[in-house]
């Protein structure tokens, strides 16, 4: 099925709402965004960003450092910063492009390193993309006749990731990302929101690190080395402060308390809570109700 694109309204969209790009791990200032139904020749030229270009149909070709790369429908090619580059076609090529550069003060080390090595060694010319991803969050993009667009509060996020695909599409490594992170701090928050969630269950070791897939061992390791704090630790705080949060928002009684938190007994709980707030829990929730 082919889509009819409005190329005016979202060349517009994309120059007010994406112009300054956050995600997590870098920042971008984008200089412009192009949507070009029919683009003719320019004139030799270079730049001190990147400028990356996608060819939705027509024919063409372009020149870079003297080499001629043929251009045709699904093309995706990058000019990097510094290089001399040039587009020539006959009858006119509809082409989407946009030129950026990564605020590196606000990026981080592996994404400073990735486009680093982009402008260094991309590959110039990729040939029959349509599939490729980054050609499907290019055509998300764009505003379509039939009104079946995305927000515009989607259109930031969408241009962070297709900013970012550039790497793996246009990287000399294609067979492992050119960003590379350990799972280790996921594993930790999900062990985490797994604790936070089921307080009133015992909690054990093995069954958390049944639930992760991990040995205990690992998952004893990811508590002490990621937050400096044991796994039976964490849990006793995390108790003490759902405790704390109830005695302030609900009329539940103190028995009812120490067992949605998962303390054993209310003695147990009245101990525990004294050592870590200084004040038994009625007294904590009488002092504060009578503060505010």
């Amino acid at each position: 099925m082919m889509h009819v694109y409005l190329c005016k309204e979202t060349r517009s969209l994309l120059n007010e709402v994406a112009t300054v790009i956050h995600g997590p791990a870098a920042c971008f200032k984008i200089q412009y965004w192009g949507v070009d139904p029919c683009l003719f020749d320019n004139q030799p030229h270079k730049h001190s960003f990147f400028e990356v270009c996608y060819v939705i149909s027509g024919d063409g070709e372009y020149t870079e450092n003297g080499v001629l790369y043929p251009l045709r429908a699904g093309t995706h090619f990058c000019s990097r910063p510094g290089i001399k580059h040039q587009i020539r076609t006959q009858k006119g090529l509809f082409i989407l492009f946009v030129a950026f550069e990564l605020d590196e003060t606000q990026s981080e080390d592996a994404m400073r390193d990735a486009f680093q090595e982009l402008a260094e060694h991309a590959e110039v010319c990729l040939y029959d993309g349509d599939h490729h991803p980054t050609a499907l969050l290019w055509k998300s993009l764009l505003i379509r006749e039939d009104h079946g667009s995305l927000p515009a509060a989607a259109v930031p996020t969408l241009a962070y990731t297709l900013l970012v695909s550039f790497l793996s599409l246009f990287g000399k490594e294609t067979g492992k990302p050119m960003v590379i992170r350990k799972n280790t701090n996921i594993l930790l928050q999900r062990a985490k929101l797994y604790i936070r969630d089921n307080l009133s269950q015992p909690l054990h070791l093995s069954d958390v690190a049944g639930y992760l897939n991990v040995s205990e061992r690992h998952l004893s390791r990811l508590f002490s080395e990621g937050i400096h704090e044991t796994y039976t630790d964490f849990i006793r705080s995390e108790r003490i402060r759902q405790a704390a949060h109830l005695l302030l928002t609900s009329e539940l009684s103190i028995n009812e308390i120490a067992e949605v938190t998962g303390f054993s007994s209310v003695h147990y709980f009245t101990h525990t809570f004294k050592k870590e707030k200084k004040l038994p829990p009625g007294k904590f929730r009488k002092q504060e109700q009578t503060s505010r």
